[in-house]
C-alpha cells in the first residue's frame, strides 16, 4: 500500500513552517482567555489557543506561550512568573469579538478588558478576577513553569476553584453539563478561523467482551 501522507521532519523544518503546520492540524483548540494582575494591580486579558487539562488529578492545565516579537515577552507571562496567579476563562460565541479585541497588541499596561467593554467578578481564591460573561472559568495558581529551549515558555497551572454558569448544567445536582448550552468556540488554522462547538454526534464506547463477540 503507497504512503498518501506527506512527511514533514521538525527537527529541520523552518520555526515558522512548524508552528504553521502544527497550527494548521491540531485542531480544533480550546482558548484559554487569562486574565492576570499586572505590577500595578491592574487587569490583564489575553487569549491563548496552545492550551488544554492535561490532570485531573491533580487538576492540572498547560499553557504554551510563544516569544513575542515586538517585547521582551508577554504580559499575560511576565504577570504569572511574577504573581503565581491566573484566571482561564473559556469563550462563548457572543464574547468572540471581545476575545479578539484583547487579543490585539496594545502597549503594555493597557486594561483590555475595559477596552472590550468586559465585565469583571472578583475570584474567590486568587487576586486576578473572572470574566463574568464566560460560561467556565477556572481559579489556578503555577504548579510548574517549563522552559524546553526555542521561543517557547510552558505553564503548567493547578486549578483551584471552578465557576460554571447555571445554565451550562443539564442536571446540576448530578453535574451533568450541556456543552451546547455554553456554546464555546475554538480556534482554527487561519489567522481569524474560529469553530463552534455546536456540531456534535456521538458514538458510544464498545466494551471489549462486546468487541470480542462481534468479531467471533
Amino acid at each position: 500500500m503507497s504512503d498518501t501522507h506527506a512527511a514533514f521532519d521538525l527537527r529541520t523544518l523552518s520555526k515558522s513552517d512548524t508552528y504553521k503546520l502544527l497550527a494548521s492540524t491540531i485542531l480544533p483548540r480550546p482558548i484559554a482567555w487569562i486574565t492576570t494582575l499586572d505590577d500595578d494591580g491592574k487587569p490583564n486579558a489575553a487569549p491563548f489557543s496552545f492550551f488544554n487539562v492535561v490532570s485531573a488529578d491533580p487538576p492540572l492545565i498547560v499553557v504554551g506561550f510563544s516569544a513575542a516579537p515586538d517585547r521582551e515577552g508577554k504580559d499575560t507571562l511576565a504577570n504569572i512568573c511574577r504573581t503565581g496567579e491566573l484566571v482561564v476563562n473559556l469563550v462563548p460565541e457572543e464574547l468572540a469579538e471581545a476575545m479578539n479585541i484583547t487579543a490585539t497588541d496594545a502597549p503594555r499596561g493597557l486594561d483590555e478588558l475595559t477596552l472590550a467593554g468586559l465585565a469583571t467578578v472578583p475570584s474567590l481564591q486568587v487576586a486576578p478576577p473572572r470574566i463574568a460573561g464566560s460560561p467556565v472559568s477556572l481559579e489556578c495558581r503555577t504548579f510548574q513553569i517549563i522552559e524546553p529551549g526555542g521561543s517557547s515558555t510552558i505553564l503548567v497551572a493547578k486549578a483551584l476553584e471552578m465557576h460554571i454558569r447555571h445554565d451550562a448544567f443539564e442536571d446540576e445536582s448530578r453535574l451533568h453539563i450541556d456543552p451546547a448550552q455554553m456554546r464555546l468556540i475554538g480556534r482554527m488554522h487561519g489567522g481569524g478561523d474560529y469553530a463552534t462547538t455546536r456540531d456534535m454526534f456521538e458514538i458510544a464506547r464498545i466494551p471489549w467482551k462486546e468487541m470480542q463477540s462481534k468479531q467471533s
